[in-house]
Parts: structure tokens; C-alpha cells; sequence
């Protein structure tokens, strides 16, 4: 059935154009994108992990406690692809405690490693990172702001923007860390979601981000165009 735009698709006899369609369309693309991207995780064996990110995103919606999916699964949950394998939540650095005692309570083991960045929760072996302050910013009513709901199986949750993901992605890369194999295929696979123009500007300090930038560029993947200040790319 040929796609027309995003949840809209043509009917044989006619294309179906009314609200109600195209709401009924998007809902049955997303279960089924899902249904991908389920299928496609259990080969790599990630349904464990999927199981242990509801019974998270669960108990901090019932502790009304404020969060965001971030990391490789929010990257799936907007239909792109990642190489990491992953379960990051962003919440509020107020909030940490009490969402280390709900989950203490809920029967996950909880842990404050030496990192003063996030926490982390166990479910048996499978790991969750809490995360309060990405790349050096603390996490606040703007960053969930800046996050859309999508459904993460059965569970709709706020997910960080396509954008906001791929300026984590870059201000990630340091000296000490600069795999940009890594961040290829989130650029590659949500480029039409992310907003390059904001992404320049808000990593316009790295010159990691800058050296990525100009490599997508190269690989055809979305123009270069400079950074804001109008410096000449090498």
C-alpha cells in the first residue's frame, strides 16, 4: 500500500484523506514500525531490554516523577537505527532520589557510581542509566520540552527530539572519545527529523561536532553549510 505522506496511505479506488483515516492510518504505522523494530531487537536480543525499559518508564509515570527516553531506544522509538544498545532515561537531578526509592521499592537494584552525571538501576543483569546531567547541562522543564510521545510498544512516553539526540551524539566526542561510527547511523537514519541548522549552533564549540558535521558532508548524507559564524570549513 503506497505511503503519500507520514500515516497517510492510498486506498485502492481512491486516496483517503479525512481525519479519521489519517488518524486511523498513523495509528496502524506506528504499531507496525514498532512491530519492526521489535523484531529486528529480539534478533539482536534486545527484548530483555525492552521489557526492562516499560517496568522503568512504569514506575517513574506512576511516581509522577518527570522523564524522557533517551539514548539508542529513543532513537528506534522515532524509527531510526543506532549502533549502541542501551536504556537512558533523563530525569531532573531533584529528582533522583525519590526515583532510586521508588525503584528500590519496585524490586530494582539501585547504585550511585563514583560518575556525578547519573545513577543507574539494575534488573537482574540488565542495566538502566539515569541521567540528570548529559553532556555537562543539567536536565530541567526545557529539556522535557524539547521531547516528543511516542509509543515504545505498549507504553507512550515522552522521547527526545531526533535533534536533541544528535546533539548529545556529538558533544560526546572528546579527545578521549570520537567514534563516529557510532553517530553515522543516527544521522544517516533521522536526518529529515533533525534540525541541522539548530544542531550547528548548539555544537558550534566542539570541534569534534564541527570535524562530524563536515564528514556527513562529504558522505552526501546532509550539507555542511558552515558553522553559524561563518567560518570557512577546512
Amino acid at each position: 500500500m503506497p505511503v503519500l505522506w507520514p500515516g497517510v496511505t492510498e486506498r485502492a479506488g481512491g486516496r483517503c484523506g479525512q481525519p479519521e483515516c489519517r488518524v486511523r492510518n498513523r495509528q496502524s504505522n506506528d504499531r507496525s514500525e514498532w512491530a519492526r523494530r521489535e523484531a529486528q531487537m529480539a534478533e539482536r536480543g534486545d527484548e530483555t531490554l525492552v521489557h526492562t525499559l516499560k517496568k522503568v518508564a512504569a514506575v517513574l509515570k506512576q511516581s509522577e516523577i518527570p522523564f524522557a527516553l533517551g539514548g539508542s531506544f529513543a532513537v528506534y522509538a522515532h524509527g531510526g537505527h543506532s549502533s549502541d544498545h542501551d536504556v537512558d532515561f533523563l530525569i531532573r537531578g531533584e529528582d533522583v532520589d525519590r526515583a532510586l526509592a521508588e525503584l528500590d521499592t519496585a524490586g530494582f537494584r539501585t547504585e550511585r557510581p563514583p560518575e556525578d552525571w547519573l545513577v543507574k538501576v539494575f534488573d537482574g543483569d540488565r542495566m538502566v542509566d539515569l541521567i540528570h546531567r548529559p553532556i555537562e547541562t543539567p536536565v530541567t522543564e526545557e529539556t522535557f520540552s524539547d521531547t516528543v510521545v511516542r509509543p515504545v510498544d505498549a507504553i507512550h512516553m515522552p522521547v527526545l527530539s531526533a535533534t536533541q539526540l544528535m546533539v548529545h551524539k556529538l558533544l560526546s566526542f572528546s579527545q578521549h572519545y570520537c567514534d563516529f561510527a557510532r553517530g553515522l547511523p543516527l544521522a544517516r537514519s533521522l536526518r529529515e527529523q533533525i534540525d541541522w541548522e539548530r544542531v550547528r549552533k548548539e555544537t558550534q564549540h566542539s570541534p569534534y561536532a564541527e570535524a562530524f558535521l563536515v564528514l556527513l558532508d562529504r558522505l552526501d548524507v546532509v550539507p555542511y553549510g558552515g558553522p553559524p559564524g561563518g567560518k570557512e570549513a577546512p
